[in-house]
């Protein structure tokens, strides 16, 4: 079976626009009337983009295979969660096992119909910031990683933050917790009461980390001094043998984990949803926690479920219930790490001394002599305001 090239396609149109007659062009180019015909009118209507041939079969989209219902449930499911990618969408129709496996679409599939569609977010092209070397981490709840993702307002609850929690080993999110910070606009912020609470519920259900890594904020770090003495939320954590690491400022990279799991929390149950009270969205939180650990695949554990890979996460390091808190502490740990250093701190001449966000009087003769009773601390100047060495 003949075909006809572009070229004589071309010719075909070029001689119809000079006059020529279809025969006199089919005989001209020995070709039938009909294949004259045929590329003339299509020329005629759609100029020379009409002359090339669509190869393959015609397009009905990229879901054509599939049961209608099966694009149904998913754009039910896009509409009512426009954070839901194809990773998520694919994964739940897995979960939930509504059709055979047969007629469940891969990602890729899914991917090219929600781009079809016009539901797919716009991505721009970037450079991953340098990375530090990466800490050695052995076995899974040696070392979580600790964040509050940035203030959103939610209809009908208020401005909330998510204080999120993943470990670095096997990637588990340990927990997503909710807090509402005002009506209109954040009317506070995270406190020390707050992050126990989060942390106490985590090593609940997860046990003792090794090791906490989290930022600069003035919970874990005292940002108004140049010699930083060890904040309320470090010493807990001290004498429950937990090592909080703070990382250094303006380096968010080194939290990567965390700092991804905002955009993965924010989408999961933020992006389109309303809730009640904040309550319906702590559940829903703790829901989709489970779908991300047990069904949803994760990119750097080879597409496996975290939990699926690495399944000794689920096996505490060591066990923690909050009534047996007084039974875990241990204050030596506290001494042990304040002779590690020097915390420099300014005095009065009466021997008053702030430490630790509390203000100390140890009376004028203190002040007077330059000795305080403390062997923990040492005076270093004669000014009327001196500055003292904590050791």
């Amino acid at each position: 079976m003949r075909i006809t090239s572009l070229e004589d396609r071309l010719t075909i149109l070029m001689m119809s626009k000079a006059g020529s007659p279809d025969r006199q062009i089919a005989e001209q180019l020995n070709w039938s009337l009909g294949a004259v015909r045929k590329w003339r009118r299509r020329g005629q209507k759609d100029g020379s983009d009409g002359l090339v041939s669509a190869m393959g079969r015609p397009r009905k989209g990229s879901m054509s295979s599939f049961p209608p219902e099966v694009q149904g449930t998913l754009l039910a499911w896009r509409c009512a969660h426009p954070g839901w990618g194809s990773k998520t969408l694919r994964a739940e129709l897995e979960r939930r096992q509504m059709f055979p496996s047969e007629d469940i679409p891969s990602r890729a599939v899914i991917a090219r119909w929600l781009k079809e569609k016009g539901l797919t977010r716009r991505y721009e092209r970037h450079r991953e910031l340098p990375m530090p070397a990466p800490v050695s981490v052995q076995a899974p709840h040696e070392e979580w990683e600790m964040d509050a993702r940035g203030y959103q307002q939610v209809p009908d609850i208020g401005v909330i933050t998510l204080v999120n929690l993943i470990d670095r080993f096997s990637r588990v999110k340990i927990l997503s917790y909710p807090f509402r910070l005002g009506e209109k606009q954040a009317s506070r912020h995270l406190d020390t009461a707050d992050y126990q609470l989060v942390l106490r519920l985590a090593f609940t259900e997860w046990g003792l980390p090794d090791r906490l890594l989290v930022d600069r904020d003035s919970v874990f770090y005292d940002n108004n001094s140049k010699s930083p003495f060890p904040t309320r939320l470090q010493l807990w954590l001290l004498v429950l043998g937990v090592s909080l690491i703070v990382g250094p400022p303006n380096r968010p990279t080194d939290r990567a984990g965390t700092e991804r799991s905002h955009q993965t929390w924010a989408q999961q149950a933020l992006v389109g949803q309303r809730y009640d009270t904040v309550e319906d969205l702590r559940i829903t939180l703790m829901e989709r926690r489970h779908f991300l650990d047990e069904w949803l695949p994760c990119a750097t554990l080879g597409d496996v479920p975290p939990l699926k890979a690495c399944p000794e996460a689920r096996k505490p390091r060591r066990g923690y219930r909050p009534e047996q808190e007084a039974g875990l502490i241990d204050v030596s740990r506290v001494y042990a790490y304040l002779s590690q250093g020097q915390w420099f701190r300014r005095a009065s001449n009466i021997g008053g001394i702030a430490l630790g966000g509390k203000v100390y009087a140890l009376g004028r003769e203190t002040g007077r002599t330059k000795t305080l009773w403390s062997p923990l601390i040492q005076p270093t100047t004669a000014w009327s305001f001196k500055w003292w060495a904590v050791t």
